[in-house]
């Protein structure tokens, strides 16, 4: 229900992965009931059926991208909403029993994504090492805890829940490297109050038998400075060719140009879902400063503007 704070969280499973880690940096999940899910689709099927108040799902990776599957699944199911995003950076550690040293590691437990994201550091420091994959990073802590595997790649979360020790830190060969994720509820009132520094997304279904369709749908948001920080484009299944575009926007529902922004969409778009207005996360250790609004199209302006064009229409100008 709108206004009611989330207490049954469900987020992509299984536990002791980054997803998790990510959780649990809003209070609100710490203090309440976190179920693991064995997929995106799942996750977001807890929330739809109202088994879960809302879902942490990967949203996108600074060096992989967008998660094709979360963007999939918000437009072909029922309405869901981001209330809010959170950026974790994706920390690899390589990880061991104590019995074992960097030196006699003969094979390491790797999800793929993983694997891929420390090529880098595993061949230049244990080439010899056999690389056998697996379902998580959480699965990847088991097998070296089990022993099935000398080591794992995995988050740091995981640590010392399968009493492991840190053979490597920091292995990724992007060392800046971050995954964002989103919280999605069931659709509801957004926050009232923009804070000044939000994001808003979108789905938008653009009108194929007109041309420039795409470039009236970006000439909406740029007449009215509203900054386009990200575009992402899926095929729909229809036909080759047809396509669905993910747009995320600063500003918020509640502020003037955002909402004539979302009209102009409404009336040229063959479909608009809105999926949020949110505060914006930053990546731990930076300091981005939110982007002000062009002269003339704050919500002061807006309201301005406004009233002189009602006083224009009752004869009180000349």
């Amino acid at each position: 229900m709108p206004g009611v704070p989330p207490t049954r969280f469900v987020y992509l499973g299984p536990e002791s992965t980054f997803t998790e880690q990510a959780l649990l940096t809003i209070p609100a999940a710490v203090r309440g009931i976190r179920t693991p899910a064995r997929s995106v689709p799942e996750a977001l099927e807890a929330v739809r059926s109202g088994d879960a108040d809302a879902a942490l799902v990967p949203w996108e990776n600074s060096v992989g991208g967008a998660v094709g599957v979360t963007l999939d699944e918000l437009v072909d199911g029922p309405a869901l909403v981001i209330t809010r995003d959170v950026v974790v950076p994706v920390d690899f550690v390589l990880a061991a029993r104590g019995d074992r040293h960097l030196q006699n590691i003969r094979s390491v437990a790797a999800h793929p994504q993983a694997f891929t994201q420390c090529r880098g550091w595993l061949r230049s420091h244990i080439p010899d090492a056999a690389i056998v994959d697996v379902l998580s990073n959480g699965a990847a802590a088991a097998s070296a805890a089990d022993g099935t595997n000398d080591a794992a790649i995995c988050a740091p979360i995981a640590i010392d829940r399968f009493g492991l020790k840190v053979l490597a830190e920091k292995i990724a060969d992007h060392p800046d490297a971050v995954t964002r994720f989103v919280l999605l509820s069931r659709p509801g009132t957004p926050p009232p109050d923009p804070t000044g520094d939000d994001i808003t997304s979108l789905a938008v279904w653009i009108a194929h038998d007109k041309v420039g369709a795409l470039l009236a749908v970006l000439t909406e948001l740029a007449v009215r400075g509203v900054n386009l920080t990200r575009i992402e484009s899926r095929p729909t299944g229809e036909r080759l060719g047809r396509y669905v575009f993910f747009l995320e926007c600063t500003g918020h529902v509640a502020e003037a140009r955002v909402g004539e922004a979302l009209q102009g969409l409404r009336r040229i778009c063959a479909e608009v879902r809105f999926l949020g207005s949110y505060p914006r996360a930053t990546p731990p250790g930076t300091r981005e400063r939110p982007v002000p609004p062009p002269a003339g199209l704050s919500d002061l302006d807006y309201a301005d503007s406004a009233a002189w064009l009602s006083r224009l229409r009752r004869g009180e100008l000349g």
